[in-house]
């Protein structure tokens, strides 16, 4: 895809954006696809190589969609909903808004299309948020049969939602809470591998209608990324295990909150380890070596020293 225009769906997006950058500095003409498009001129500009153009399109909206895709050679997927809001349901994103990207990108005549999704993904699992995202692959491979799916783990890297919340715990409460005892195991990957899967995914024909589970090179105990991060931080912290129904209550109590710092989808997501599937394809498979997240957080360090 060095030549080649792509379309990126969520290219406003913490992982979007890293995607756009990524194929650019490819060589490719990139789309950078979403519902505020001002928004990718400031975050993303231009990458080094080709070029990143903001587009304006909404996952729920197919005409929308079908303009973002027309005269592309690849759609990514990176739309992402984490809450939900009024009509920004996780059926209306993760279910519907993938069958119109995947349905779109085969009547066009798209030549490859990557969804990216989330590992632990279950249609039967109790978390909304999961099951959405696993109907989402469903109708993915239904209407477009050769896509490539890919499933991260908790994705951090530069201003990243998920070390910059657990940052914010450690840098503000003496005492941590954690989510039982703090044995839920993670996986994390950095978001400029998950790029370069991306774009590795675009260079090679045998991905076609692959699952690939993206994590680094390290698996973690929930307790552990926070005593981790405690020591980086230098500071001394009390961890408090806490069960597992108390979370569900104050994520039942927050639902009432305009933007709830806590939701039971997150509680659920934090009930069983995140991490890469001992027999599914990953980043190695990918040519990508994983990065460290020790290393990430020293060179976070010495830029804030």
């Amino acid at each position: 895809m060095s030549d080649g225009l792509v379309t990126v769906f969520g290219g406003s997006g913490y992982l979007g954006r890293w995607i756009a950058q990524r194929l650019a500095q490819e060589g490719a003409t990139v789309r950078a696809v979403c519902r505020r498009p001002d928004n990718v001129a400031l975050a993303a500009g231009n990458g080094a190589g080709g070029e990143i153009v903001p587009l304006y399109a909404d996952v729920r909206d197919e005409t929308t969609v079908a303009a973002a895709v027309a005269g592309a050679d690849a759609v990514v997927n990176a739309v992402g909903l984490y809450v939900e809001h009024d009509a920004e349901t996780f059926d209306a994103v993760h279910v519907q808004g993938a069958l119109h990207v995947a349905r779109t990108s085969a009547r066009t005549g798209v030549d490859r299309l990557v969804h990216v999704s989330g590992i632990g993904v279950n249609e039967a699992s109790s978390s909304p948020y999961l099951r959405a995202r696993a109907l989402g692959e469903a109708v993915v491979w239904d209407v477009f049969g050769e896509a490539t799916i890919l499933r991260p783990s908790a994705v951090f890297g530069p201003d990243d939602a998920f070390l910059s919340a657990l940052n914010g715990i450690v840098r503000s409460l003496p005492v941590v809470p954690l989510f039982g005892r703090g044995d839920t195991r993670l996986q994390p990957v950095y978001v400029g591998d998950v790029a370069a899967a991306v774009a590795a995914v675009l260079d090679r024909p045998e991905t076609r209608a692959g699952i690939y589970e993206l994590g680094g090179p390290e698996v973690f105990r929930y307790r552990e990324l926070i005593e981790m991060l405690s020591a980086q931080l230098q500071r001394r912290r009390i961890l408090l295990p806490l069960p597992f129904w108390l979370w569900d209550l104050l994520a039942r109590l927050a639902a009432i909150l305009p933007s709830p710092p806590l939701t039971r989808d997150q509680v659920a997501l934090m009930r069983r380890d995140n991490v890469v599937g001992g027999s599914m394809p990953n980043l190695n498979d990918l040519g990508v070596t994983p990065t460290a997240i020790r290393s990430v957080l020293a060179e976070r360090a010495r830029r804030t020293s």
